[in-house]
């Protein structure tokens, strides 16, 4: 018995990607002790209308692109830019109003995420514009992030990059998936060294070799007039 055991735990651990870590700790942001109608202390937002609904009677965290005016930053911007870069949040700021177009918030309480599992649970509530959902990640203190994001009106997942001031496209998922509206779906992000990995409700979509390990802070991502709710934010490294 104990030889097939150790046969299955060896067999576990070469099945595992390279680079992986064999133990890890998992981080879920817990929201339900915030307040409703109010900003999140969970996540601090940096560009957008983002606060706590109530969804199915269970609290989650939700961004109102309706209210979203030529991509103003969140209105707690300095305070929340001292919160997450302390003395170098003059630069912070400078560099998100370029990016003003796409609301994030940053999870308060994950300092640094380099290797890794990132999941969310999302729902595409409305957006005449936009329908997106997604995971950002590698926030670096000049404003420079990735991010991983569903798109509802072309139905699928892409990965791009924010990087002085530009956005750019790195890379698209394999294939279209469409989504039905007001339904949870899971995103969920697997970075080991350079190595990138998509997969949308267990489905994997993206491959990408990164250009440089990633270490920086995470958070959630939408676009413009997007309504979106964000539930079960789970980091594991």
């Amino acid at each position: 018995m104990r030889f097939h055991i150790a046969l299955l735990t060896i067999a576990v651990v070469l099945m595992m990607p390279v680079g992986a870590q064999r133990t890890g700790k998992t981080t879920r942001v817990d929201l339900s002790k915030e307040r409703t109608g109010h900003e999140s202390g969970k996540f601090l937002s940096v560009v957008g209308n983002w606060s706590i609904v109530e969804d199915g009677g269970k609290k989650v965290l939700g961004v109102d692109g309706r209210a979203w005016l030529r991509g103003q930053p969140a209105n707690g911007l300095a305070q929340n830019a001292r919160a997450i870069y302390g003395s170098r949040h003059e630069e912070f700021i400078d560099n998100v109003k370029a990016f003003a177009y796409f609301p994030y918030a940053v999870a308060k309480d994950i300092g640094d995420f380099h290797d890794g599992e990132i999941s969310i649970r999302f729902k595409l509530v409305a957006g005449q514009l936009d329908q997106c959902a997604g995971i950002l990640f590698n926030l670096q203190p000049n404003g420079d992030y990735l991010a991983v994001r569903f798109n509802g009106k072309e139905d699928n997942v892409v990965l791009w990059t924010f990087n002085k001031g530009k956005r750019s496209f790195v890379k698209r998922g394999s294939e279209n998936v469409p989504l039905q509206m007001n339904t949870w779906h899971t995103l969920q992000i697997s970075v080991h060294g350079t190595n990138l990995q998509a997969a949308l409700d267990g489905k994997h979509l993206l491959d990408h070799t990164l250009a440089a390990a990633v270490a920086g802070r995470v958070g959630v991502w939408s676009k413009t007039d997007s309504v979106s709710y964000f539930d079960d934010y789970t980091v594991t490294q």
